[in-house]
């Protein structure tokens, strides 16, 4: 079990790493859109009507995007005030349930999505503005921000209970297998 909990640690690192440096650029796109529109409207008096519209798509996927390697830094908001204080194992087991039920949720949310990005794509739904692009696109980055949340939830999950299994659960708050 060790031995596939460290190639699964391996290969959702790699691919938490790709779609943060993806969501990153996105973030660094809408900077450089921004400050064109700025110039453009300030200097020129000639706004544009497309920048708002993909400023909004880039910050969506950028944040969909994010979900996993947010989680593998363990920088999502958490409230710890009452976990801090319970002894490590009952801390471990909590964080295995919280977890599995993460899963859960967020499997639903996926699915959900999934139906919404399909119903876009069915009956070729589009923005309502002068760029008139079909929101499926935009709309992806939900399920392809859910399977990286997933993954990431997944190795969480099984290097919790590696740890239960070690029986070590001093190392709770490293959160990658050893």
């Amino acid at each position: 079990m060790e031995a596939f909990v460290k190639f699964y640690d391996r290969l959702a690192s790699v691919v938490s790493k790709i779609a943060g440096v993806i969501a990153g650029m996105c973030i660094i796109c809408v900077a450089f859109i921004v400050t064109y529109e700025v110039i453009a409207r300030g200097l020129f008096n000639a706004p544009t009507e497309w920048v708002l519209e993909v400023s909004t798509y880039l910050i969506i996927v950028a944040g969909f995007l994010g979900l996993g390697i947010t989680l593998r830094h363990r920088a999502h908001v958490s409230v710890d005030f009452l976990t801090s204080r319970i002894p490590s194992r009952a801390r471990c087991i909590l964080d295995a349930a919280t977890t599995l039920l993460t899963i859960i949720l967020f499997y639903i949310f996926m699915t959900e999505a999934t139906d919404l990005v399909m119903a876009s794509f069915e009956f070729n739904k589009l923005s309502p503005s002068i760029l008139r692009f079909p929101l499926w696109i935009p709309q992806s980055a939900m399920i392809y921000g859910s399977i990286l949340l997933e993954m990431e939830l997944v190795r969480q999950l099984l290097n919790d209970l590696l740890i239960m299994k070690r029986g070590n659960l001093g190392v709770i708050d490293d959160g990658e297998a050893k």
